[in-house]
């Protein structure tokens, strides 16, 4: 009898749970900075303040520094490290704040076609994300820490309109990969559209709304957040500055 309802249960499909929307609105600003420094070496930094309810409530804070390195004149390749801090928000919020640390590698590959300046991007994450459980209530010595890893693929496209202004697209597909994997491999889709204004040769800004489709671990709650963006990015050499 047991060995029956062993096989049962393995050849029989199981139905998945019934899950549960989670619309919300939020709002990011954030700094990209590229700078070269050295021959084919440089930095990347970058800095995020994810905010919901509009601008009212605290989403998410990000810092993300890195080093690049040119591997040819549209390939550059980057290694980096990223703190991550997650607040509850929304109407099935975590239940305290909790931190996360990364190392991720990426290849960036750019290539113009036509008129339009195309980006494809692959990220390979590293991810100790901080356990809530009674012992861990922030950055306490008992915090425990669980191993997950995510591939990102991103494809932009930049469609000049002027010589200053220019539309921007991208979509954005993150998968979870083992260890820890979660019951989905989707993690996010994110599909991205802004204005984009280049106020200097080393600056530019771009305003736009990003779709952010998320499947959370427990596999029940998906989320559809509508988000506002506004961007700064720069890409002025650090060669002057040393010594």
């Amino acid at each position: 009898m047991l060995a029956l309802t062993v096989l049962l249960t393995t050849l029989l499909p199981v139905a998945d749970p019934v899950r549960i929307s989670d619309p919300n609105l939020n709002g990011w600003l954030m700094y990209f900075g590229d700078h070269p420094i050295k021959g084919k070496w440089g930095v990347h930094l970058e800095a995020q303040l994810r905010r919901s309810q509009g601008f009212v409530r605290p989403q998410q804070s990000l810092i993300r520094p890195a080093v690049n390195y040119d591997i040819n004149k549209s390939t550059q390749a980057t290694f980096g490290y990223a703190y991550v801090k997650t607040y509850p928000y929304g109407d099935f919020p975590v239940r305290q704040a909790f931190y996360e640390h990364r190392i991720y590698q990426q290849l960036v590959y750019r290539r113009p076609w036509k008129h339009v300046r195309m980006q494809y991007r692959g990220r390979f994450e590293q991810r100790w994300i901080d356990v809530q459980t009674p012992l861990a209530v922030g950055p306490l010595p008992h915090q425990q820490w669980r191993l997950q890893q995510r591939v990102r693929f991103n494809i932009r496209m930049d469609v000049p309109l002027s010589d200053k202004y220019y539309l921007a697209f991208y979509n954005e597909l993150m998968l979870n990969v083992p260890p820890n994997r979660a019951p989905r491999m989707l993690d996010q889709n994110r599909a991205y559209g802004a204005l984009g204004y280049r106020a200097h040769p080393n600056w530019r800004l771009e305003m736009g709304y990003l779709h952010q489709h998320i499947a959370q671990r427990n596999n029940r709650i998906l989320e559809d957040n509508h988000t506002i963006q506004l961007a700064v990015y720069s890409n002025f050499s650090l060669r002057r500055y040393r010594k």
